[in-house]
């Protein structure tokens, strides 16, 4: 009889790495949660058998003994801001306690040659960075996830959808609306059933502004919601006073304002799409239904 195959999830407390650790369980793997506080409870895997081990990713001793007492060859693994050395690291500590192969929740902003990407494209830098570590420590041996722009990052939003209107540099722009659960699934897929590709593009279902998402959101609570147009400097204030860094928020700003999409003028969109699919055997979730099910998070 074929033996389980063991795999170490970090950030099982938000909603791709639990999507990730559920999906991996679903399918047949052992499953040890690494967490900063184990004791914290995650709700999505209650009633799952899994063990939980204390790890921060910051701190490359607690990852080692995490990753030597799960007896894991696979891990997951999300980015950390703020390391210097591209969380090079985190990953040798992994691989020197005995991790062989690692799924790592890149992004979308990543494109052609990782060590091309300059400082100031900040979110493609930061993870393209990882990424060339990952390389270097695992080879071939991992899969670097690259999703484009989570539904929930509508959260970011909550107040102002709330008051009834959400000021915006550029309305029109148009987002996919990935689930962030479907990430997740797809992540887990790969943790039980193993690598296949390096570079897995993923992409939501849907093509649609930013103004007709925030109107489903009104829909779904029963509200209107105006979305007015404002210049890029307030809506850089306005980002930064929902709690994203300047660099983070400049970025965005810039992005959406930009006349070239950074999803639909990539040449990988219509593949990431289609890996959602290929990956968890089931269609991805539209926004719509992805906001019943979480419309509670807006509750005032």
């Amino acid at each position: 009889m074929a033996s389980l195959r063991k795999v170490i999830v970090f950030g099982a407390t938000g909603s791709v790495g639990s999507a990730a650790a559920l999906k991996a369980f679903q399918e047949g793997a052992k499953v040890t949660l690494a967490m900063r506080d184990p004791s914290k409870p995650i709700p999505r895997l209650d009633g799952i058998s899994v063990e939980k081990v204390q790890a921060d990713l910051t701190q490359p001793d607690t990852v080692f003994n995490a990753a030597r007492q799960s007896d894991a060859k696979t891990a997951f693994i999300y980015a950390v801001w703020g390391t210097t050395d591209g969380m090079r690291s985190t990953l040798e500590a992994l691989k020197k306690g005995g991790v062989e192969s690692v799924v790592f929740l890149s992004s979308f902003a990543v494109k052609g040659d990782p060590h091309a990407i300059k400082p100031a494209d900040i979110i493609a830098y930061v993870h393209a960075q990882i990424e060339i570590a990952l390389a270097d420590v695992f080879g071939d041996q991992r899969s670097s996830l690259r999703p484009a722009y989570f539904s929930s990052n509508v959260f970011q939003y909550k107040d102002e959808i709330l008051q009834g209107e959400v000021a915006l540099p550029n309305p029109d722009v148009e987002f996919d609306w990935i689930s962030p659960e479907d990430i997740g699934e797809v992540a887990g897929s790969i943790l039980a059933h193993g690598l296949q590709e390096n570079v897995i593009p993923l992409v939501g279902p849907e093509r649609l502004s930013l103004k007709d998402g925030l109107s489903l959101v009104g829909d779904t609570l029963g509200k209107e919601i105006k979305t007015p147009v404002v210049g890029k400097e307030q809506a850089i204030k306005d980002m930064q006073r929902n709690g994203n860094p300047e660099g983070i928020a400049t970025w965005f700003v810039e992005t959406v304002t930009s006349p070239k999409s950074f999803i639909w003028d990539a040449p990988t969109w219509e593949a990431g799409r289609d890996n959602i699919q290929k990956y968890t055997h089931k269609a991805p979730t539209m926004f719509r239904q992805w906001l019943d099910d979480n419309k509670g998070f807006f509750a005032a």
